[in-house]
């Protein structure tokens, strides 16, 4: 999951290098942290992001199963040449569909994409 928002947060353009770090406990569904790491390149505050992920993204372990449809899975293809950097089906970690909202509540105009999600949740952050 931290891929993903890392990957959204470069594709829409808010910094060139972003690490994003989780961390969990047992017995936790949320993170009990979330670290935003733009290494200097961002056009938005990190603080801003850490505030807007946790809205955007869901981050329970039930979440993240959804939102990247990983009981859908095929792991043969995975076990070949890694799971990362590579654009196949089922590879949803690698999906770059969340930049058009990202943009939006970071408060940054411009871009090309048209995501409606952004009208629906804009009643979930309350400020910039």
């Amino acid at each position: 999951m931290a891929r993903y928002i890392a990957k959204n947060i470069v594709a829409a353009g808010l910094a060139e290098r972003c690490t994003i770090q989780l961390s969990y406990a047992t017995e936790r569904a949320q993170p009990l942290s979330l670290t935003v790491d733009l290494h200097g390149t961002g056009i938005v505050g990190e603080e801003r992001l850490e505030q807007v992920v946790p809205i955007l993204f869901s981050l329970t372990p039930k979440g993240i199963a959804e939102t990247l449809s990983l009981h859908r899975s095929s792991y043969q293809k995975t076990a070949a040449f890694g799971h990362f950097g590579r654009e196949l089906p089922g590879f949803t970690w690698e999906k770059t569909d969340m930049t058009a909202i990202l943009r939006h509540y970071a408060g940054v105009k411009g871009g090309t994409d048209n995501d409606n999600r952004c009208q629906s949740a804009s009643s979930d952050l309350h400020s910039y």
